[in-house]
């Protein structure tokens, strides 16, 4: 007979003493042969004492940050499958038996638990837009295999967590994960969720425009780095465009009367020009790079065995 899988259910917490007793309690209930680790983030509240009384393995991370948590957890956590929630007792412990199975049957790296809710309160339009925003654009770019790229509540397997460089500080940790699936192809899967408000007295930490911003420059970056090629081609198209705009008019007045008389302007636009045709080169060359690199990760992600049935 083979062995039962090794369950660990990752919650990373800042300030959540009023929800975090209710998340263990109801993942215990959902889990009861997983272990259940709390990653405390600097909290100034009571998080530690209450998660540590509710049964949990309470473990610390000084740096400050989501994705400085789901860094420390996925290297210091041995497990077959991970569970990764908030700890804000907004997602659904009931649904984790369920994406487990999905997993392991269908020989999944990633289940997804795509938000499914009718209360306003627990996700407002603006993060809904922000979050539909997002999405579209990584979807665009990446692959379109995700509905809602920023959920908190996904399950992984080993050779997800293990591969996984967590490169991320904040937030934008959502968009991180999401990518390194689409990149490296991995099959994924995503199922609704029930999505609830946070229980009272529990406040959000997250900054819909200082942190809608941090995802947007990260996904901006994974474009340079995982991208390249289209990356510097755009900003080739963008150089070259704006010499030539600035061009034409040097142009017909030199076919008029044989002179140049706006010197500068003709000097800007073959340096845009000469710029536009540096940044082509870079991309060709990190394009070949970025493939090495890709090769590489690729290696690593099947030294590491699958989830078995």
């Amino acid at each position: 007979m083979s062995e039962p899988l090794r369950l660990a259910v990752l919650i990373p917490c800042y300030n959540e003493e009023v929800a975090i007793a209710q998340v263990i309690t109801d993942f215990r209930r959902a889990l009861p042969d997983a272990l259940i680790y709390v990653y405390d983030n600097n909290s100034k509240d009571n998080t530690v004492h209450v998660a540590r009384e509710a049964g949990a393995i309470v473990r610390r991370e000084p740096l400050q940050g989501k994705g400085n948590v789901v860094r420390r957890m996925f290297a210091d956590v041995e497990a077959d499958v991970y569970i990764l929630v908030d700890g804000d007792a907004t997602y659904d412990a009931a649904s984790a038996p369920r994406m487990i199975q999905h997993l392991i049957d269908n020989q999944l790296d990633m289940v997804n638990g795509a938000r499914k809710t009718e209360i306003e309160e627990a996700y407002r339009p603006g993060h809904r837009f922000g979050n539909w925003l997002l999405t579209s654009m990584v979807s665009w770019i990446f692959g379109n295999r995700f509905k809602d790229m920023l959920s908190g509540y996904r399950i992984f397997s080993r050779r997800y967590v293990k591969s996984f460089p967590a490169l991320a500080v904040g937030f934008e940790t959502e968009t991180e994960l999401t990518v390194h699936a689409l990149d490296l192809r991995m099959p994924t899967d995503e199922i609704e969720t029930p999505y609830k408000d946070r229980p009272a007295g529990s406040v959000s930490k997250l900054s819909t425009f200082k942190d809608g911003f941090r995802v947007l420059w990260m996904i901006l970056v994974l474009i340079k780095e995982e991208k390249p090629m289209p990356f510097f081609s755009l900003l080739a198209a963008l150089f070259a465009a704006v010499s030539v705009i600035l061009m034409i008019p040097i142009l017909y007045d030199f076919f008029e009367t044989g002179l140049v008389p706006r010197l500068p302007t003709a000097i800007l636009s073959m340096g845009l020009m000469i710029v536009s045709f540096l940044s082509l080169a870079c991309g060709l060359i990190l394009d070949t790079v970025t493939r090495g690199r890709c090769e590489m990760k690729r290696m690593r992600y099947l030294n590491i065995p699958g989830p078995q049935r």
